[in-house]
């Protein structure tokens, strides 16, 4: 049985040492944010943070990873406040949205080392593929991102997950008065 933390739970799998982390979370956790795109690394769409690090959950085993800590998607923030989501929700970056949860948390493990990051750093860091092509308004967002994980700025929060079209409308202009009177 493989053992590790998952989203600050503890797991033990009782799969095979070989089976890849993505199927682990995937079909035995239903932890369904982290996407299964390529298979061999190179799209990104399967990353996960491993004790502080954005790994390619579809190139280490369990066995690999035994007594490490692994956040995914859902583990980063259920509310969607972490700083990324909250940049790439304002810049109106998701298009389709499948790449969009390995790019986060590849981008929430770079602002953890670098508070400021550079253009050429992003580029460097984010190397996930999105055939929808957001690359420039992601670089602007990843950068919004350390503004805002820095408190160099605010942004109005989305509408909480679940929330109803009506509802989320409604709640857009409270949210802004809640967000000024802050200030």
């Amino acid at each position: 049985m493989t053992r590790f933390t998952v989203n600050n739970q503890p797991v033990a799998y009782d799969m095979g040492p070989e089976t890849p982390l993505l199927w682990a979370l995937r079909d035995a956790s239903n932890l369904t944010g982290t996407k299964y795109g390529c298979g061999t690394g190179e799209c990104g769409a399967c990353t996960v943070d491993i004790d502080g690090k954005a790994v390619r959950s579809c190139q280490v085993t369990i066995a690999q990873i035994e007594g490490t800590f692994v956040t995914t998607i859902e583990g980063l923030s259920q509310d969607r406040s972490h700083p990324v989501q909250q940049a790439l929700i304002a810049s109106n970056v998701p298009q389709c949205g499948y790449c969009i949860p390995g790019i986060v948390m590849a981008a929430s493990a770079l602002l953890r080392e670098k508070r400021d990051p550079s253009d050429s750093e992003i580029a460097e860091a984010i190397t996930n593929l999105c055939r929808c092509g957001i690359y420039p308004r992601l670089t602007a967002a990843i950068r919004q991102a350390a503004r805002i994980a820095r408190g160099d700025e605010r942004v109005t929060p989305p509408p909480r997950p679940g929330t109803g079209p009506a509802e989320a409308a409604r709640s857009v202009p409270a949210i802004r008065a809640e967000a000024a009177e802050a200030d």
